[in-house]
């Protein structure tokens, strides 16, 4: 039986900006990209042995809440209407294509996991991530050339807090093609693996001793209407300081458009990505996620101040893989890069 389109589907943007998070009346996740992919987190569960299915209700924003084994996901993702609200407002949609699903969910599911066997009690939880009751930072630094996190979602997060660091851990153990062994060989984010492994195999084939069903902050009792949901998202959006990027945008990147042969910088750079990549890549020795991730940045920072590229077609390309370059190696010498949680 097909499900009948909720009314707000049809609104505009400042039609469904002025409701409120109850009125958009969700239930349980029901959207078909979303139903496969819990579907595959619980057969990876399974495949490991790990008797907890972490329960799952929507609320404003991802999260797994100390305390209760389950996972929070965001209201835009119930249905395309919201995500194309959540685009325009925010730019981007955290968990809106498949694989950025899965490594959320991954991570999350790594919360719920440390939540029901409670194995932050537990010694080696401690050696190998630190003190997980460490006050969470309103920012955090990241060492872009570290090995000793495992690289998962954006921004180095396994570098913010103990408790990410296992989270980031887990999600990397979970996934069945991950190949860990082999692709943190020889680097320090083997032993957390290893730990992660060892911790696991200890849990494996026993029932959770904490297994509460609530549902922390759902949409449903939600009084807030999205128009202040997304003002005060954009007050503590998470963002980097810019100014190492800054500095290695020079020389053909320009704020007005220059006089001849031109091109949007964010453009440009998204259409050179996987060249970009693969040279900084053999030019100055950094990991494919790290020079992504800087990639990334520095996509945003164009995007932010409207630069332009100008020159021809082979000028923007020079100029965009010696800017990349200036960022990776101001990144290895000034040691980290400032984020805001």
């Amino acid at each position: 039986m097909r499900r009948k389109t909720p009314i707000w589907a049809r609104y505009t943007d400042a039609q469904l900006l002025k409701l409120r998070f109850r009125e958009l009346r969700l239930g349980r996740p029901r959207r078909a990209p979303l139903r496969r992919a819990l579907r595959q987190l619980r057969s990876e569960l399974e495949a490991r042995g790990i008797l907890l299915q972490p329960h799952v209700w929507y609320s404003d924003e991802w999260f797994s809440p100390d305390g209760v084994p389950g996972i929070a996901i965001p209201f835009y993702l119930a249905h395309r209407r919201l995500e194309r609200l959540e685009r325009r407002m925010s730019r981007s949609v955290e968990g809106g294509n498949a694989s950025g699903l899965m490594r959320i969910l991954r991570h999350e599911a790594g919360h719920a996991i440390d939540t029901a066997y409670r194995l932050r009690r537990r010694k080696l939880w401690r050696e190998t991530f630190g003190s997980p009751t460490a006050p969470y930072p309103d920012r955090y630094r990241v060492m872009p050339t570290s090995r000793a996190f495992v690289q998962h979602l954006d921004g180095w997060y396994a570098q913010s807090h103990p408790a990410e660091d296992f989270a980031e851990t887990f999600a990397v153990w979970l996934a069945a093609r991950s190949n860990w062994r082999v692709r943190y060989a020889e680097t320090p984010a083997l032993a957390k693996l290893e730990a992660m492994d060892k911790l696991m195999q200890d849990v494996r084939d026993y029932p959770p001793p904490v297994r509460s069903a609530h549902r922390i902050d759902p949409v449903a009792a939600n009084e807030l209407s999205l128009r202040e949901y997304y003002r005060r998202s954009l007050q503590r959006r998470a963002h980097c300081d810019f100014s190492l990027i800054d500095k290695a945008l020079c020389g053909r990147f320009a704020v007005r458009r220059p006089l001849g042969p031109s091109r949007r910088a964010e453009v440009c750079l998204n259409t050179l990505r996987p060249t970009l990549i693969r040279q900084a890549m053999a030019n100055d020795a950094i990991d494919r996620y790290g020079a992504e991730q800087l990639l990334q940045l520095a996509i945003e920072r164009c995007r932010e101040r409207r630069l332009w590229l100008h020159g021809t077609a082979v000028e923007r390309r020079d100029a965009a893989l010696a800017m990349l370059c200036r960022v990776v190696r101001a990144a290895r010498r000034e040691g980290s890069l400032q984020f805001t949680l």
